[in-house]
């Protein structure tokens, strides 16, 4: 009795009708998740030295291209749902009944963000910085919303922290409706809270990568790329949880395949990209363009010109105070001199005083 007291119950509901309009809890989330990313993202990067406003102008281009991303890996990977024999290949662009693959919005978005960064002379590498634990969080708030669609589940399980999957049905017509439905309570299944197990993975990265770059001040898209290798880590333990239809290859599912495949390459990126971080007259626009994010050695060169240049700026006022305190020592002995010489000057003037006195 305890452990069945214990199970996490589903939203009775995820649309909701405001008059002909649905209200979709997806979409909210999604769009909280964006709101709070440009948000927080824009704080970082005015901490590092960059521009206000430059993450919302990149961000015009970043999120629609994530939007259009996400959903073309999702039907891409699961084709089946939307064509073939009884299907309709329209509801393939029906975003709103959810359906966004978190890799194609990644790959897309930055594509955008590349062009955004292009356009206002911007380094894209700073800038994926100073969004990416930004970006993970608002990956976290997204996965409410496939709470509320019940959807993204995995097996069913005993465990004390099962998710209960209802059955919804339309309250107009009837018939059952399992997206956009309400339910009647009645319990199908309890199964792993996988979209759960995400979430928490997720702010614990966030966490993470925020400590780890207040600690080590992390730089020339290290820190992206630490993101991403420390989503796709826990995005390959979740998806193994998973039951829902997916594609699959040699009996594993596709996501399972993209998310080692992608964990290697960021993690490659990490260790070959360039150290240090970039000096905030490097994140102003109309710089010198970077190299592409695959050049490795060219990103490498220009890291270390930047780190001579800082290093001679750094030298340079070392000198410059040095010489400022041998000057302040000279002006302190010269008017040392000169109060001696007052003294030794109003001695002797007292010493002629007396002698004409006598």
């Amino acid at each position: 009795m305890n452990s069945v007291l214990a199970y996490i119950p589903s939203p009775p509901q995820g649309v909701w009708q405001l008059g002909p309009f649905p209200l979709r809890a997806y979409a909210l989330f999604i769009i909280l998740g964006i709101v709070v990313a440009i948000w927080w993202g824009e704080r970082r990067w005015r901490e590092r030295g960059g521009q206000p406003g430059a993450v919302l102008d990149v961000a015009m281009f970043a999120v629609p291209f994530g939007l259009v991303g996400g959903r073309i890996y999702h039907v891409a990977t699961d084709w089946q749902k939307y064509f073939g024999e009884g299907k309709h290949p329209v509801e393939a662009l029906y975003i709103w009944q959810g359906g966004l693959g978190i890799w194609g919005a990644v790959f897309f978005g930055a594509i955008g963000a590349w062009i955004g960064c292009r356009m206002y002379k911007i380094p894209l590498p700073a800038l994926g910085d100073a969004v990416a634990p930004a970006v993970l969080l608002a990956q976290a708030i997204g996965r409410l919303g496939n709470y509320f669609n019940q959807e993204l589940y995995g097996r069913a399980t005993e465990l004390p922290w099962g998710l209960e999957i209802y059955e919804r049905f339309d309250p107009e017509t009837g018939a059952r409706d399992m997206m956009n439905g309400v339910s009647t309570g009645r319990v199908l299944e309890v199964v792993q809270p996988t979209f759960l197990y995400e979430l928490v993975w997720n702010v614990l990265v966030v966490i993470g990568l925020v400590l780890l770059d207040k600690r080590y001040k992390i730089g020339h898209g290290r820190l992206f790329a630490l993101y991403v290798a420390g989503y796709s880590f826990g995005r390959f333990f979740v998806e193994l949880l998973r039951s829902d239809e997916a594609t699959h290859i040699l009996g594993i599912r596709i996501n399972s395949f993209t998310s080692a495949l992608v964990f290697l390459g960021a993690m490659a990126y990490f260790a070959l990209a360039t150290k240090g971080r970039e000096t905030p007259a490097q994140l102003q626009p109309g710089g010198e363009p970077r190299p592409w994010p695959w050049q490795f050695s060219a990103l490498r060169a220009a890291g270390a010109a930047d780190n001579a240049v800082t290093a001679t700026d750094s030298e340079t006022e070392s000198v410059d105070v040095t010489k400022k305190a041998d000057s302040a020592e000279v002006d302190k002995d010269s008017a040392q001199a000169d109060v001696v010489s007052e003294s030794v000057g109003a001695a002797d003037a007292k010493d002629v005083t007396d002698a004409k006195k006598s």
